[in-house]
């Protein structure tokens, strides 16, 4: 078997067997086979595509390069939730608490973020204290004291899609739908829970802006989940414009916090108990789906899940002290209002450009070895059918360097459209693919 063979096979719209995917991934991981040699198998899968049969036998070939959590010895049932990543998305923060306070085990890999898309982790660590870099016996006894525990990816897992991942960013390979679902499916399959719950974003901010891709992203994941035995559901969710109003870390830490409170935005809210229920009715603990919102809505109105939470941020090492006295999370020095350039409705709030400018008042990273900042990001003032008069405060941004955020007032005004009269009401949650 020579991976030049593999190569062309596939250069020329041939199916891969599972003995030739595992040859190239275990000869790419021990330096037989060269980055060029990969890349340009890469480039013939993104041209060519994969069948389901080949990306379910690539996910199984990356997964077996690695470790696995074993949650099997919980007689609870076991939960994740991914998001493809968007702006403003806290859902982790409001989400794990709930599920954990109606009886589920919430043991989650997670990560940073990139680009202008926030990281679950980086908002965690704007905590004082708190660390995802947990040993499994950690991991372990939160999971069955706390209900809840969320950890850094360690070397261990799925290394082949670590490797892989960083070849495709810098050979244009991202945008694969197989190779993403391969992706993401090893490390939900790495983290050991049996039902999954997918959050695939869709529209400007999200990874895959058209609709179409995204379905497809959806009922691929899910084909995988199947073929590994476990319980998968997709939602796919508008991220045209943010999640919420704060985009930054300490600031949707905040968010968050008051969503668990029973305040915060309507929409962060929405969408949690939207995919909570769906893995509510996967782990069998309701009949149907009106039951399911009504115990997610329980547990946040009666302060179970903000209770919680606390105890999550205290089991992972950071002062709850924080989350009880929010002015004692990270503070920016600078904050500079952004005004409406007109009177009328808020007709558009552009979660690309929100996000490009959120990254570069230092709230995220251009590449990964960017430093985070973790009091700097954006407080919108306004969403969607907001009216608002010529003047007035439509956003703030936050941050540590006054110039840079002066360079950024006409960039989110632009982000932001204001037009007369009162716009059609967008839809959040655009369908659920079970």
């Amino acid at each position: 078997m020579r991976a030049l063979d593999i190569i062309s096979a596939k250069r020329d719209g041939g199916e891969h067997s599972a003995s030739e995917l595992e040859f190239m991934l275990t000869g790419y991981l021990d330096g037989q086979i060269p980055d060029y040699q990969m890349s340009a198998w890469l480039m013939a899968v993104y041209l060519r595509g994969m069948s389901d049969n080949e990306t379910v036998a690539l996910t199984r070939a990356m997964l077996a390069t690695g470790e696995a959590m074993d949650l099997s010895g919980f007689t609870r049932p076991t939960v994740d939730k991914h998001s493809t990543g968007g702006v403003g998305d806290k859902i982790s923060l409001v989400l794990g608490p709930a599920l954990a306070a109606v009886g589920m085990v919430v043991g989650k890999l997670t990560g940073r973020g990139l680009g202008h898309t926030g990281g679950t982790i980086d908002k965690l660590e704007s905590i004082p204290g708190f660390t995802t870099d947990l040993s499994r016996n950690q991991f372990d006894h939160l999971l069955r004291t706390v209900g809840m525990s969320l950890i850094g990816a360690g070397p261990g897992l799925a290394p082949a899609d670590k490797r892989l991942y960083a070849l495709r960013d810098v050979t244009a390979t991202v945008g694969s739908i197989p190779l993403i679902a391969s992706s993401i499916m090893c490390k939900k399959l790495a983290g050991g829970a049996e039902h999954i719950v997918l959050d695939v974003k869709t529209g400007r901010g999200a990874f895959l802006p058209d609709i179409e891709q995204s379905r497809e992203l959806a009922r691929l994941m899910i084909a995988i989940g199947k073929s590994f035995g476990r319980k998968v559901t997709a939602v796919l969710s508008s991220m045209d414009q943010p999640l919420g109003f704060a985009v930054g870390n300490s600031l949707e830490v905040k968010e968050a916090v008051a969503v668990l409170r029973g305040q915060g935005p309507a929409d962060v809210r929405d969408l949690t108990v939207t995919l909570g229920a769906e893995l509510v009715m996967l782990a069998g603990l309701a009949d149907h789906h009106a039951a399911a919102v009504q115990l997610l809505n329980e547990v946040l109105d009666s302060g179970k899940a903000w209770s919680k939470f606390s105890e999550f941020v205290a089991g992972q090492g950071g002062d709850s002290n924080t989350v009880e006295n929010l002015e004692l999370l990270p503070e920016a020095q600078c904050k500079l209002s952004v005004e409406a350039h007109d009177s009328g409705y808020v007709h558009d709030i552009d979660a690309l450009a929100v996000g490009h400018c959120a990254m570069l008042t230092g709230a995220g990273r251009e590449r990964k070895e960017d430093n985070i900042d973790y009091a700097a990001g954006i407080l919108l003032k306004c969403e969607h059918g907001t009216k608002v008069e010529k003047g007035q405060e439509i956003a703030t941004l936050h941050g540590n360097d006054l110039g840079k955020l002066e360079s950024l007032v006409p960039r989110l005004r632009a982000a932001i459209t204001i037009e007369s009269g009162i716009p059609a009401k967008k839809q959040l949650v655009i369908e659920t693919i079970r």
